[in-house]
């Protein structure tokens, strides 16, 4: 697609907290202005899906139409300015993704008002356009409210990005968010949760470096994290604190899988507090799995265990509470700043400077992937005569060697590492069920629960020993199909 690149930041903000951010910006003069966007797609969402919006922006009696494409901190831009309200069927970056039929099947699919105040200014050297947006998407008869600040750099070092934006949070929380307006209006169409959203897998392709390949992972996870963080600011769900922790180990495993070029000196500052929030959310995770696998189960028995009911109201108060602090923790400072610190690091970081960073990341990802394989299967001989701490053990490496596969997938086509991540997933799901099995009582222990609820959670914890032998066994096929999978990156 020809054209600029546009290189920008995007924060959600309460709206009495923009004055504020404002006050605490660099002085400059204000533009301030009406914007009202009309953004197209095909009936079947054919730019949604290639991630591509195409809009058509009106302020001040003049029509500009864009067309973006990419993720990140880095997005390729064209504009031109229009006459009339319908893009043409003919626009050259929309042939690019479009065919004719459907170029010519374009309509209008929601509409974004935003009432937009713009200052430039100069920070660190660098030129910076910061916006404050109020205003409303709205689609069919949903809207959904916009309070949101940009920064994008006009001129300069992006690294001021990042630096504007850890001076402008001191003054009022700004939370970095990765969907962009046309996400927001196509999740509204859709009637999507922000949390599901997101796609399984980063987009690449065969040949994308290996700096590429890193932080089409890191932004994939770190835009996950974002995402599932604003839903639990609003309305906490089990399975927003489930996709968050993922996320936040999936960005963990992407620096363990490409430590030999991404290690620098903020390296182990970044992987700490990506340790520190992952595990911020252990304690809501493990409660709510308790719930699910083993309370509800329990109250369709036909003998109940005695106490039951006093267990299900204490494991009900303390999912409460650890819900409520996994809340804080996605709203407090030192969140805001990690995703802010770390963003830039997987965008601007001096590991970027080494020679590694531009090898072709299939053959890094071979090397990787063949490493992470064989360690896997070696920890696995006679996984039934372990113990459970050398199975947990063999269960996180599983887990390192899934999510690196299916942060390789794309070089190689996903069709192709279907069968061993499927397998791969199988087995770690049996070894996630030992490893409840194997936690459930320290869990429990460390709750208070009174006389009744101890015994009922005793009792269940022996009906859940009964079924380890079965999943023993399980594990071992599962291990040996695995085994027989063809690896796909050679």
């Amino acid at each position: 697609m020809s054209g600029s690149r546009e290189i920008e930041l995007k924060f959600l903000c309460a709206p009495a907290d923009l004055g504020a951010v404002l006050a605490a910006a660099p002085a400059g003069d204000d533009d301030i202005r009406e914007l009202i966007s009309v953004y197209f797609d095909t009936p079947d969402l054919r730019l949604q899906k290639a991630g591509v919006s195409l809009r058509v922006r009106e302020s001040k009696g003049r029509r500009v139409l864009t067309v973006k494409r990419g993720d990140g901190l880095s997005r390729e831009e064209y504009e031109a300015p229009l006459e009339g309200h319908q893009p043409p069927a003919g626009l050259a970056p929309l042939r690019e993704v479009l065919d004719e039929d459907a170029a010519a099947a374009l309509t209008p699919a929601f509409n974004v008002r935003v009432n937009r105040r713009q200052r430039l200014v100069r920070f660190d050297d660098s030129e910076i356009e910061l916006a404050v947006d109020q205003g409303e998407v709205c689609g069919g008869r949903r809207v959904s409210p916009i309070s949101e600040v940009e920064l994008e750099l006009k001129a300069g070092r992006p690294q001021a990005l990042f630096e504007l934006a850890k001076e402008l949070s001191k003054a009022a929380p700004l939370f970095l968010s990765f969907d962009t307006k046309s996400a927001r209006g196509q999740a509204l169409v859709a009637d999507q949760p922000v949390e599901t959203r997101r796609k399984e897998r980063a987009r690449l392709d065969g040949q994308a470096t290996v700096a590429q390949a890193f932080q089409a992972n890191a932004r994939h996870a770190l835009g996950a994290i974002a995402a599932n963080a604003a839903v639990l600011r609003e309305a906490p769900t089990p399975e927003a604190v489930h996709q968050l922790r993922v996320a936040a180990r999936r960005l963990r495993s992407s620096l363990s899988t490409f430590r030999p070029v991404v290690e620098d000196a903020r390296y182990e500052a970044i992987k700490a507090e990506l340790k520190w929030l992952a595990k911020a959310f252990d304690e809501a995770r493990n409660l709510d799995v308790f719930a699910a696998d083993v309370l509800e189960p329990a109250a369709c028995m036909e003998a109940r265990p005695a106490g039951l009911e006093s267990l299900t109201e204490s494991i009900a108060a303390a999912r409460e509470a650890a819900r409520r602090r996994a809340c804080e923790t996605a709203a407090c400072e030192r969140f805001r700043l990690l995703m802010i610190e770390a963003t830039g690091w997987a965008e601007t970081g001096d590991w970027l400077l080494g020679p590694a960073a531009e090898e072709p990341a299939r053959d890094f990802a071979a090397r990787t992937l063949g490493k992470r394989r064989t360690k896997v299967l070696r920890r696995g001989r006679k996984l039934a005569a372990q113990d459970d701490a050398a199975r947990h053990a063999l269960r996180i490496q599983a887990k390192k060697l899934r999510y690196a596969a299916e942060g390789f997938a794309g070089l190689y086509g996903e069709k192709k590492a279907a069968r061993f991540v499927d397998r791969l997933k199988a087995l770690q799901e049996i070894l996630g069920a030992l490893n409840d099995i194997a936690t459930a009582e320290p869990l429990t222990a460390g709750l208070r629960l009174s006389p009744e609820a101890a015994f009922a959670a005793g009792d269940l914890a022996g009906l859940r020993m009964a079924e380890k032998p079965k999943l023993l066994a399980r594990a071992e096929k599962a291990l040996s199909r695995l085994a027989d999978a063809e690896p796909f990156w050679r």
